[in-house]
């Protein structure tokens, strides 16, 4: 007997689809360049999803696609045979192309009819967008809510109108709209051994956004990679490119900052805007200065349950509107501050541009910030920094790795909380240091206190944190509400390395085991030792390889001296970004590889992720100080 049951409702992947983005807008679509085949498909910006389908149709004739061809992160080609139109000819003689590419306000697509026949001839080519107007959460859920729309000739096309989104569609053909969408329609005279092309365009429009696209014409400053492995060159051209595409800023402000990645994190998101600054300060010094100044402005006020806001403390995410997470109870207001490491890390990049030698007279003006930021964390680690969501509708986990299963002990059951992390203590010592080193240049009190409670909270993360289990001896990824330190080998305590906290013994020990067969997977680190009772290569946060992960703790064991373990990590994030052909996703599958294989995709993995994009400017780092 056959289940003839609905489906439920599941996250689309992501693994298979063709993106092009220029924030805060991307295209999803299939290899063929139709939107609509797959469930993340669509035209969107930012939490929005404009039109479901778009698809092309060439009348009477069907389209073989042979090639996707993605030469910059906001432009695709995809080209087909239109085989029906040919000659009996061995050699296809028509081809079509779409030639696809995004700005931060809409997208545009030329179409070309291309001919190698003897006689010219006339092709009716149709393209038909289905408004949907769903909201991003909802996409993200597998089920999205359509709204009502409406369309009506406008100056220059057609507009379709649903609240506060609209989208003018426009271009060289006829237009025309029913119930179903917008249509365009073209009679293209294709000549003898010639062509033809037709193009239009969506421009779209959000009133209720909270983000714009940047408006500088900055540029990445591209890495050394002469005489390194020709890897790291391919692998920076692309990362690079897609960095300058998920430029953001807020309105009303030229401040830039890295929208966390596509297609759910369009937005400004504290730790990775934060995390993505760092890895590629390098390449872009001036955007770690404007992501401070954007977090800064938005910096926690007044204590509210609701949004986990409190005094001093850096924001986590920011959305237009609630932001539901699917298949959990959560849902978070349009400012959210439910993050236990941002505000360290705030401080940390602070610090980052002393020592790259930023005249300290540029950064007075975040003078206060660093005040707040600092009084938080003191106020909060009079122990250990930790969390737990008082509301009741926040997140259950709120470091890096905050889905609901991501702190485990050893034989895979869950730890109770408040969870006080190990890499967050880590975080706050790096940063109490930095923010004394900060305070005695602007000639500002209180640098000795700071240090005291570093060295404090350093000499109790070594009472308290090391654990010893059968793979070894190194610090636990938490501490429970009962104190006792979660015992499961994990990701987290590459963090640790370069931050201070450990002494150089035990950075050794902590590296050691980080590229030992449990945990290094041979495309990065696992977040999760192999031998770990919840282990599993596809899981989120519990055996998966997280990119920009792997370059935080390759670039920890070089700020330790461990060049040869750094230099074997950053190798194997080259080995990953090969198999992905070079924009690597924010995670792949922790399945154990030699030379020749390719990484598995976790295939609802974002693609591309800043911080992820930002790893290879840290990679190449790491290779250019070791090789």
């Amino acid at each position: 007997m056959n289940d003839t049951s609905p489906s439920p409702a599941r996250q689309p992947l992501l693994h298979d689809a063709a993106v092009v983005i220029h924030a805060p807008t991307q295209v999803w679509a299939r290899p063929d360049g139709d939107v609509g085949g797959g469930a993340i498909d669509g035209v969107y910006l930012g939490d929005t999803r404009f039109f479901r389908r778009v698809s092309l149709s060439v009348e009477g004739a069907r389209t073989e696609p042979i090639a996707t061809s993605a030469d910059a992160a906001a432009r695709v080609r995809f080209t087909a045979l239109v085989r029906d139109l040919d000659d009996d000819a061995a050699d296809p003689k028509l081809i079509l192309e779409r030639e696809r590419e995004v700005s931060g306000t809409g997208m545009t697509e030329v179409i070309r009819l291309r001919a190698h026949l003897g006689a010219p001839q006339r092709v009716r080519v149709s393209v038909d967008l289905e408004p949907e107007f769903a909201t991003m959460h909802t996409v993200k859920a597998g089920a999205p809510d359509a709204a009502a729309w409406e369309a009506a000739d406008a100056p220059g096309g057609v507009a379709v109108r649903a609240g506060a989104a609209s989208a003018l569609v426009s271009g060289d053909g006829t237009l025309a709209t029913d119930a179903g969408g917008v249509r365009l329609v073209w009679d293209l005279d294709v000549p003898a051994r010639g062509s033809a092309a037709a193009r239009w365009t969506a421009t779209l429009r959000d009133e209720a956004m909270v983000v714009e696209p940047a408006t500088s014409a900055r540029r990445l400053r591209s890495p050394d990679t002469a005489g390194l492995d020709p890897r790291a060159e391919r692998w920076a051209r692309v990362a690079l490119d897609d960095l300058d595409r998920l430029r953001l800023r807020l309105p009303g402000s030229e401040d830039e900052f890295y929208a966390a990645g596509a297609p759910w994190f369009f937005t400004l998101f504290g730790r990775d805007s934060l995390w993505a600054a760092r890895l590629a300060r390098a390449a872009d010094p001036a955007i770690a200065v404007s992501t401070l100044r954007v977090l800064a402005r938005l910096q926690g006020r007044t204590d509210d349950v609701d949004s986990a806001e409190e005094p001093g403390k850096i924001l986590h995410e920011l959305r237009a509107d609630t932001f539901h997470v699917p298949g959990e109870q959560v849902s978070l207001p349009p400012a959210y501050f439910g993050t236990v490491d941002a505000t360290a890390l705030w401080v940390c990049l602070f610090g980052d541009l002393l020592e790259d030698g930023t005249p300290i007279e540029e950064l007075r003006d975040l003078l206060p910030a660093l005040r707040e930021a600092l009084g938080w964390l003191t106020r909060h680690g009079e122990a250990f920094l930790s969390y737990l969501d008082r509301s009741g509708h926040g997140l259950a986990n709120q470091g890096w790795k905050d889905s609901g299963d991501s702190i485990q002990w050893r034989d895979g059951s869950l730890a109770e909380g408040p969870i006080a992390l190990s890499e967050v203590q880590g975080y706050a010592y790096e940063a109490a240091l930095a923010g004394a080193r900060l305070l005695d240049a602007f000639g500002e009190p209180g640098a000795a206190d700071l240090r005291a409670w570093g060295e404090a909270l350093r000499a109790r993360f070594r009472a308290e944190f090391w654990v010893t289990t059968p793979e070894g001896h190194y610090p636990a990824i938490a501490l429970d509400t009962h104190g006792r330190a979660v015992d499961t080998l994990t990701s987290n305590i590459g963090h640790l390395l370069g931050t201070g906290i450990l002494d150089p013994d035990e950075e050794r020990e902590v590296a050691h085991l980080l590229v030992g067969p449990t945990m290094r997977s041979g495309f990065g680190i696992r977040t999760m030792s192999s031998d770990a009772g919840g282990y599993w290569p596809l899981s989120y946060h519990g055996g998966s390889v997280w990119i920009h992960d792997t370059a935080i703790i390759a670039r920890g064991m070089l700020r330790a001296g461990l060049n040869e373990e750094a230099a074997l990590v950053a190798l194997d994030l080259l080995a990953a970004a090969e198999g992905f052909g070079y924009r690597v996703p924010e995670l792949h599958a922790g399945f154990a590889g030699t030379a020749g294989d390719v990484p598995v995709p976790y295939p609802a993995a974002c693609r591309p992720q800043a911080w992820s994009a930002a790893a290879a400017v840290t990679a190449i780092e790491v290779l250019r100080a070791t090789v």
